[in-house]
């Protein structure tokens, strides 16, 4: 703790459960267990309810302090994290309507941290989920008894907050907090992947990887959640899935007249109405603005060169040169005037 989501795409335990029949996934993966809402005693249950509500309102008054003190240790002890999401958030919480989903208690057995606890939820059947199960895959998570509340939020921006609660005494401590905003560009997770099945038909191969990512980030609240559908769509998306397209790990050069530009990230983003492409590469610095400024054009028209499908993907490209201390600088330019 604090817990960080680690980018899941299988669960062992809840495909090895699949082929064994319906079962209850509380049941399942040793020592690390599941209840559900419907399982879940009455009072832990009010307890769950009444913390949430509790930080979502402390998140609408931006009142991070508060959060901090009722924070386990080691995330109270780096909270700038949590202080400027509820900075970012606090706007477009304020006065909005909030729905609870129903609620999960992961109990974590043991005396050492588990390298990767499987939690499976609810009801799996001989295919694997079912519409009433989840998946959570935490690394290195502590013994303990943790609570998982997740809530809609009506704002300007349709979001959720899902909090990571840990009972410590008779409390339940923040552990883990995520605001996000359930739509991009105005558009939620079926339309992107509706969107990502119709650049597969046309062959536009690493639009439809990036829509199909975009698809299952919106359609889960944390990271390191898997539900029935998002285990349909990562197999659906694994006909699509290409080699080059940059990451940390694998990186991609791109070269233009006789500079090469390191491509690290691209993802989409949501401005307004409109889908853009951020793309982040490598730079020694950004001091020199006006240097930064000519470098990021250059580097947005020769990915659009290297990847001509984009234009049809996407209304404008960022580029993001970012320096080894990660301190970045930004170029926006329309997909229209790259030539």
């Amino acid at each position: 703790m604090p817990m960080k989501g680690n980018g899941l795409s299988r669960f062992s335990c809840a495909r090895k459960l699949g082929w064994l029949g319906v079962v209850l996934a509380s049941a399942a993966c040793f020592g690390q267990t599941c209840l559900t809402s419907d399982e879940i005693d009455a009072a832990t249950k009010t307890a769950l309810e009444t913390a949430g509500r509790q930080y979502f309102e402390w998140t609408t008054k931006g009142d991070a302090a508060a959060m901090r003190q009722n924070s386990i240790s080691s995330l109270a002890s780096d909270f700038g994290g949590i202080e400027a999401a509820v900075r970012d958030n606090r706007a477009n919480f304020s006065g909005a309507q909030t729905k609870l989903r129903p609620l999960f208690e992961l109990k974590a057995e043991g005396a050492q941290p588990i390298g990767r606890a499987e939690f499976l939820c609810g009801v799996f059947g001989k295919g694997g989920q079912t519409n009433s199960s989840a998946v959570f895959v935490i690394p290195n998570l502590p013994p303990g008894d943790y609570g998982i509340v997740i809530m809609d939020v009506a704002g300007k921006t349709p979001a959720t907050l899902s909090l990571v609660l840990q009972k410590i005494g008779n409390d339940w401590k923040l552990g883990g907090y995520y605001a996000r905003p359930s739509q991009v560009g105005g558009h939620d997770g079926p339309w992107f992947r509706d969107r990502a099945r119709q650049f597969q038909s046309k062959g536009e191969m690493h639009n439809a990887s990036l829509y199909y990512m975009k698809a299952r980030e919106l359609m889960v609240p944390v990271p390191f959640m898997s539900t029935m559908e998002t285990d349909k769509l990562y197999d659906e998306s694994q006909s699509v899935a290409v080699t080059d397209t940059p990451s940390a790990e694998n990186p991609v050069d791109v070269t233009a007249n006789g500079k090469t530009y390191r491509f690290t990230s691209i993802f989409p983003v949501g401005i307004e109405n409109e889908i853009d492409l951020v793309a982040k590469y490598q730079c020694s610095s950004v001091a020199n603005t006006a240097q930064t400024y000519q470098d990021n054009m250059a580097a947005i028209k020769a990915l659009v060169m290297k990847y001509p499908e984009f234009r049809n993907g996407f209304t404008a490209v960022i580029a993001r040169a970012v320096e080894p201390s990660g301190k970045d600088y930004g170029t926006m330019l329309a997909m229209k005037d790259i030539k």
